[in-house]
Formats: structure tokens, sequence, C-alpha cells
């Protein structure tokens, strides 16, 4: 599990892990759904406020941030054989993370109150608010254990080592899951109750989650070589250089994540379980643009950081060009895929659905293309040691979409559908300008060959659509269709067989990106009778 892999392997390893992580985070979901947003929505709107400010905390300080930063100079330490200042980075990094996210845990613990009061969900009940404070208090230990798994993950990317990378998310899940499912109702030990359960104890299931995970994370070191020292080598070139970087794509992540906290500032002044809707809706997006952005992005990102390394930028450059495309081939599809299944997958996660949650998950599909699009186009950017330009994008694009969520939801009144659309509005915007900078920047990345090639996957996915659209009137969700088991089937015939009508169109338009999927498909059917 530790072996090196080649960037196609961890693509895939990455997605279907994700892929997992998915579904199990899916059904923590509609667990706590189940459990509180039809009959406690006070509670769910509660415990979800009560995550803004450790996640913040995280992804300002650690999160991408950290790995697009570290990598590079990591591997430029490896490729030259250079372990001694490779591994005093290492241990520099993770000995100053866990200092800083440390004391960002105390402050969150003792300023809970006022942040979530004046700040997060100031329209939140004095119930919720007491709740949600008291969750925020035992939460706020996520972004000192995160940190440390992140440096510990991020060593084993630079390496090409992805499986316990991959396994991690997974674990953190099941930790919330097995909070949701049995600390809820106490804890007792030897006879004496030391917990009365309740929403509080899916709290405790988050911490659990992210203690297993930082012991996942560690097992993939066995083998790597590491000498761990409990120092920091202030005077270690390559963490200076890290430090150096880190600031701009820490205040990039950092704005991204304001986005998050406005829009939770606003759906807290709506009505009761907008909240928690809102941030439903936002996480089914997610799956998708995890699933192909993140995952693909994350496995090419070493060996683009590799191919600069080598002086290569033609290599760089085609590099890029060639996981652009395959981004866009898999993105387009799954976004309409999702558009037309909206209300399939809110069943996946409430039972029954949930009319708003559909309508907030239509309105951010926009998103999942061009989101999934972002995550390449930054690291193209990052791989060159360059940070501030994505910062700066980001900095106009995440200005934008405060602006037009307050006017959405204020001025226009739309309520949560304004954040959606403003989300993605902003997406498109950011997207766009990133590849009028790539285009200046590495001459001959969008030719004629590149958008002939986007032209005919955005025909092939507008025939896809009625076929899609067939399907799902062929198949609606019907009154008996509530449960998971009932409407998963319908699901999955739906998927597949508007991706086998992509594939296939994809083949007749002659898309390259198609041919080593219908070669796997062959070689499974037809390889033994050949």
């Amino acid at each position: 599990m530790n072996k090196r892999l080649s960037i196609q392997l961890a693509a895939a390893l990455l997605a279907s892990a994700t892929l997992l992580s998915s579904a199990l985070g899916l059904f923590r979901d509609r667990l706590l759904n189940g459990m509180y947003y039809d009959t406690y929505k006070v509670g769910i709107d509660a415990y979800t406020a009560a995550f803004t400010v450790p996640d913040f905390m995280f992804f300002i300080l650690v999160s991408g941030a950290l790995s697009v930063t570290f990598i590079p100079v990591l591997n430029q330490r490896l490729a030259t054989g250079n372990k001694k200042s490779a591994w005093q980075l290492s241990s520099s990094l993770i000995n100053f993370m866990a200092l800083i996210t440390l004391i960002a845990s105390v402050l969150i613990i003792i300023f809970a109150d006022p942040i979530l009061r004046y700040i997060i969900a100031p329209g939140l009940s004095e119930s919720g608010m007491a709740l949600a404070v008291s969750m925020m208090r035992v939460i706020a230990v996520n972004p000192f254990l995160f940190a440390i798994a992140t440096v510990i993950a991020s060593m084993q990317q630079a390496v090409g080592r992805f499986a316990f990378l991959a396994l991690a998310p997974t674990i953190y899940n099941i930790g919330i899951i097995i909070g949701a499912l049995f600390f809820t109702s106490g804890i007792t030990i030897f006879g004496v109750q030391i917990f009365e359960g309740g929403i509080m104890g899916v709290a405790l299931g988050v911490v659990l989650g992210s203690i297993l995970q930082l012991i996942v994370s560690s097992i993939g070191l066995i083998g790597l070589g590491f000498d761990y020292e409990f120092k920091i080598y202030w005077k270690n070139k390559g963490f200076r250089q890290v430090l150096k970087l880190l600031p701009p794509r820490s205040f990039d992540q950092g704005m991204d994540y304001a986005v998050s906290l406005v829009e939770m500032n606003l759906a807290s002044r709506m009505t009761e379980g907008t909240l928690r809707a809102f941030q439903q809706a936002t996480t089914l997006h997610l799956v998708p643009i995890n699933l192909i952005g993140v995952a693909i992005s994350t496995a090419a990102f070493p060996k683009m950081t590799e191919r600069l390394g080598q002086g290569r930028p033609d290599l760089f450059r085609d590099e890029l060009q060639g996981v652009l495309r395959v981004i866009i081939w898999i993105a387009l599809p799954v976004s309409l895929i999702t558009f037309f299944t909206r209300g399939y997958l809110v069943n996946f996660i409430n039972n029954g659905g949930d009319a708003l949650m559909s309508m907030l998950l239509g309105i951010l599909v926009v998103a999942i293309l061009f989101r999934s699009i972002y995550h390449i186009a930054a690291r193209s950017f990052y791989a060159q040691q360059d940070t501030r330009t994505p910062l700066y994008i980001s900095i106009v694009a995440i200005s934008l979409n405060i602006i037009l969520a307050i006017w959405f939801t204020f001025t226009l009144e739309l309520g949560a559908a304004g954040l959606a659309a403003a989300q993605s509005i902003v997406a498109v915007v950011e997207v766009v300008i990133l590849f009028m900078v790539m285009s200046r920047r590495i001459p001959g990345l969008f030719g004629n060959g590149f958008w002939s090639a986007v032209l005919r996957m955005a025909s092939a996915t507008g025939l896809m659509s009625l076929v899609t659209y067939f399907m799902v009137t062929s198949f609606p969700l019907g009154a008996g269709d509530n449960s998971f088991l009932a409407s998963f089937p319908k699901f999955c015939l739906i998927v597949a067989v508007s991706l086998v009508a992509y594939v296939m169109l994809s083949q007749l338009m002659s898309l390259q990106e198609a041919r080593p999927v219908v070669r796997r498909v062959k070689r499974v059917f037809f390889g033994r009778t050949r």
C-alpha cells in the first residue's frame, strides 16, 4: 500500500477512495437528517454552524495551502538526493503547524460564543446558539489534529504514495458515523454514565474521526525512511521557502472560505432549516468536484512539479493540457446528469427528498463543471511556485461572490437561491480569468485542437442530455421510492445508460479521452473470447 503509483493509478485510487468517503458522507448526512432535520431543525443548524470556525482555521492555515507549497519544495530536495534537508524540512513543518494550530484551537475555545453570536450565525435562536457554542468548543481540536495529518499526507503524496492519503478521509467519516449511532445515546463506563448523549454525541464522533485519521495517515510513513525530530530548523532554506510561499496561498484559501462564512451568516437569518439545506446542497455539489477535479489534479500535481524540476516546460504544458481535457471530458456529462437526477441525490441524504435542497443543487451544477476545472488550473501556477497569481484572481472572484450573495438575498430577495446563483456565476468568472492568464504564460496550451475537442465534448454532452432526460422521465421518483434501496437502482440505471451513451458519442466524435475506456470495456467483455 506504500508503493509509488503512476498518475493514472493514483487518480483512480483517489477517485475511488473519494467515492467511498463521499458515500459514507452521504450516509452520515442521511443519518443526521433522519434524526434531526425534520424534528430538531434548531439542533441541526447549530451543528452545521459549529463546524465553520474550526474548518476555517484549518483551511486558512493548512489544507490545500500546505500541500501545494510544501510538495514542490520537498520534491526538489528528494530529486537531488538531499534527504537530510528533506526530513529537516518535514519535521520543521509538522512542529510549526502543530504549534500554530494548537494556538488557534485554544482561541476558538475561548472566543466561540462571540464569534458565533456576532459573525457566523447571528440568526440562531438562544437555544441554538448555546448548543452551537458547546459543539464548536468540542470540535476546536480538529485544526491541530488535521494539521499534523496533512503534513504527513503531503510527504507521502510528494513521493507518489497515495494509499493511506486516500484512506484517511474515509476513516474520518466513520468516526462521525460512530458518534451518530452510539454516542448520541450516551456513554456509560462500568455502569457510570459519563455522557448523557444527544446531538453533542455527533461532535464527539467528529473528534474521534480526526484522531483515527491522524493514526491512519501516520501508518503511511512506514518504509519512507522519515527521520522525525522534535525541532524547528528555522535556518533550513526549504522551510523558509515554504513559509514564504504559504501566506499568499493561505490567504487565498481563507478568502475562499470567507464566502462560506458570509453565506452561513445570511442563511441563518432565513427560516429554520435553511442553513442546513444550503450546506447539504453545497456538500452534494462538492462530491463530483472532489471525485473529478480534486482527485485528478492531486494525482497529476507531483508529476507536473517534477517536469518543471527537470527543466522541461514543454512536457509540463503537454501534461497540463492532457489533464485539463480529461477533467472537462468527465465533468461536462457529470454536471448534466447531476442536474437531471438532483431529486434522487437529495433523496439519498434526506429520506423523502427536500424541495429546497433540490432547487439549490440544480443551480449549483454550473459550479460543478467550473470548480472541477479550477483545481488543475490553479495547480498549474502552484507547480511554478507562483501562489500570488491565483490569490489575486481569487480576491476578485470572492469579492464578487460576496457582493452578489448580498445583492441577490437582500435586494432581489431570492433567498437561498441567490446564494447558490452567486456561487455558480463566480465559478465561471474565476476559471475564465485563470484561462486568460494561463494562455499568456503557457503559449500553445489553448490551441485550435484544444477548443475543437472541447466543442465536441459539449456536443456529445448535449446529445447525452436527451438520453438522460428520457431515462429520468421513464423512471421517475414515486411515492414508494423514499427509501435508499428503492431509489438507488433507478439512479444507477439512469447514470449507466447516460454514461454509455456519452462514451459512444465521444468515440463517434473521435475524442481521444474515450479510447482508453472503450479499450478497457472491450478487454473485459471480449478479451477471453478473442
